[in-house]
C-alpha cells in the first residue's frame, strides 16, 4: 500500500492530500529514510513522522484497505 494512504488508513493524519504533502516535504521516513508517497508500506517497517518540534514513531503491524474508526489503532504500535 502506497505510504500516503497508511496514514490516512491509520488515522495518523487526517487526509490523504496532508500525508502527501507531509511525505513531499519530507517529514516523513521509513525505516531511517525520507520517503516519498508513493512508497510501498510492508509490515514491521517503522514510519516516523514529524509534527513541528515533535515527531510519532509507530510500527506497521497490518495492512488494510479500509477499516473502522475504532479498528485503526490495531494496524500500528507507538515506539
Amino acid at each position: 500500500m502506497r505510504l500516503d494512504k497508511f496514514l490516512k488508513v491509520s488515522r495518523l493524519i487526517k487526509r490523504r492530500t496532508i500525508a502527501n504533502e507531509a511525505c513531499d516535504a519530507g517529514r516523513v521516513m521509513i525505516n531511517g529514510k525520507t520517503a516519498k508517497a508513493g512508497t510501498e508500506v510492508k509490515i514491521g517497517d517503522i514510519i516516523e513522522i514529524g509534527f513541528g518540534s515533535k515527531s510519532v514513531k509507530v510500527e506497521v503491524l497490518n495492512i488494510q484497505e479500509t477499516v473502522k474508526k475504532d479498528d485503526a489503532k490495531e494496524l500500528i504500535k507507538y515506539l
